[in-house]
């Protein structure tokens, strides 16, 4: 029988992990129960712009009353990505996970029973404590279960966020279809409950902590029994080395240490995964998450025709999140990042030069191209490219910093593209917009930073322990 491996550090633990050659049996459940968490993030979201239609017209609402409702869960996740991030560094990835879920259970039922608009605004508040909490901690928790050569799989993320945009689509056609009346919106966002309470229930019973975040602590004897349990990966516990840190010697990471991300060589990590993360949420908040309001435009006034024409969109979506795995693992997130803005810059150009004066067929391509090159580049890579940039003692921190800027680029394209569109047209706005992905491309072309053909950040930081350790030794 061969001697199992020793674990004395985190670099053990990430080099086991990435010496597996694929994820199987109950770390493959496992992963895709981190992915769901995405899945309901993306699927609230979508239940408020399916529905915003009919609850406008229920409540009577203003346009200052919707701007406020679709901007207050991105507005919220500015706030929580830096605290999920900073709490999941401080007591783990998966209580933070499960807290969120209990979040978005209380906002999706508040605000489907609401009477009035401030109740459903309180749901939207609890909804994006959820959104913010949950999505920077599952990219840090996806990025330490994944092994290195399959980081790329992350990227899938952005397929699930149009696979439940499009499942919550549906849903409001079949409610249609039953003739709920105005209530739909009501059964739309209830909906997420259901789907947050089989998550929480999901994860309670099957999510292990992270092995690597449990080594970072000192706990290598918990890192190795979820080791077994995740991967079947046969450890046992080595001597700590000296360079290897004891939980009363490891460093409190807190808020203040997110100085770190902006600093040295990590400076140009934090500015390149920031700029994708901002880029992409702004071009996809400002025309993506409108693109009920397009299709009516384009096919005409009617929910189901909105409604369709939206699916079609996200099914590009879906195939462009599908494609991004690919581009990602052999171009590399930042080139297929600058392909992916450079072809949303020429789409939306073409949109403002040739918005209402093309036939039809055109005019429906024009958004399919814009969603594929979005979705198949900046749009997948803005959240994974920040969780496979640090190493792991700082990367909920890195994920939660990045979240937060995105956040940001979807606060301004969910609240200021209306007010561009009203003052100056669709087709002047998308021209504007433009400005956006010319931004991102020039940045992926100046900064070089790839992290698909790093080496792994902490075995790498383990090397240079070692070689330090060596060199101390022979010193003595």
């Amino acid at each position: 029988m061969a001697p199992r491996p020793s674990v004395r550090s985190v670099a053990d633990v990430v080099a086991l992990i990435d010496g597996l050659g694929k994820i199987t049996g109950r770390a493959q459940i496992i992963w895709f129960l981190v992915f769901g968490g995405l899945f309901l993030d993306a699927y609230s979201n979508a239940a408020l712009s399916a529905g915003l239609g009919p609850m406008t017209t229920q409540m009577e609402l203003t346009s200052t009353q919707v701007s406020i409702l679709t901007a207050t869960a991105p507005a919220l996740a500015i706030l929580f990505n830096p605290l999920g991030g900073w709490l999941a560094t401080r007591i783990g990835r998966v209580p933070p996970l499960l807290i969120a879920k209990l979040f978005a259970i209380a906002g999706a039922l508040l605000a489907a029973f609401a009477g009035d608009f401030t109740v459903v605004w309180l749901g939207r508040v609890l909804v994006g404590v959820a959104y913010g909490m949950d999505f920077a901690v599952a990219m840090a928790l996806l990025a330490e279960y994944t092994p290195a050569k399959l980081g790329g799989r992350l990227n899938l993320w952005q397929a699930v966020w149009y696979i439940a945009t499009t499942s919550n689509l549906v849903l409001a056609l079949v409610f249609f279809n039953l003739d709920v009346g105005a209530d739909i919106w009501r059964w739309s966002v209830g909906s997420a409950a259901v789907v947050a309470v089989a998550l929480l229930l999901g994860q309670w019973l099957m999510l292990k902590e992270s092995p690597t975040w449990l080594a970072g602590k000192g706990r290598l004897g918990e890192a190795i029994t979820n080791l077994d349990k995740i991967y079947g990966i046969k450890a046992v516990a080595g001597t700590p080395d000296e360079m290897t840190r004891t939980p009363a010697e490891a460093p409190v990471i807190g808020l203040r240490q997110a100085g770190r991300l902006f600093r040295g060589e990590y400076l140009p990590r934090t500015i390149l995964s920031s700029v994708i993360s901002l880029g992409q949420s702004m071009q996809y908040f400002a025309v993506g998450w409108y693109l009920p309001l397009i299709s009516l435009t384009i096919f005409g006034e009617s929910f189901e025709k909105a409604t369709i024409g939206s699916m079609v969109f996200n099914a590009f979506g879906i195939a462009g999140g599908l494609l991004s795995a690919y581009f990602g693992r052999r171009l590399g997130l930042r080139r297929s990042s600058a392909a992916g803005f450079a072809g949303v810059f020429v789409t939306l150009v073409a949109m403002g030069l040739t918005f209402g004066k093309v036939p039809l067929a055109v005019a429906f391509l024009l958004p399919v191209l814009f969603i594929l090159c979005h979705s198949a580049g900046p749009g997948a890579n803005g959240k994974s490219i920040a969780a496979l940039s640090y190493s792991s003692d700082v990367r909920a921190l890195g994920t939660g910093v990045t979240g937060m800027i995105g956040s940001f680029g979807s606060v301004t394209g969910l609240y200021v593209f209306p007010q561009i569109k009203d003052s100056l047209g669709l087709a002047d706005t998308f021209l504007a917009l433009s400005a956006v992905p010319l931004l991102g491309l020039i940045t992926c072309l100046t900064i070089k930073w790839e992290p698909m053909k790093a080496a792994s950040l902490d075995e790498a930081t383990g090397q240079d322990r070692d070689a330090t350790a060596t060199l101390s030794a022979t010193a003595r």
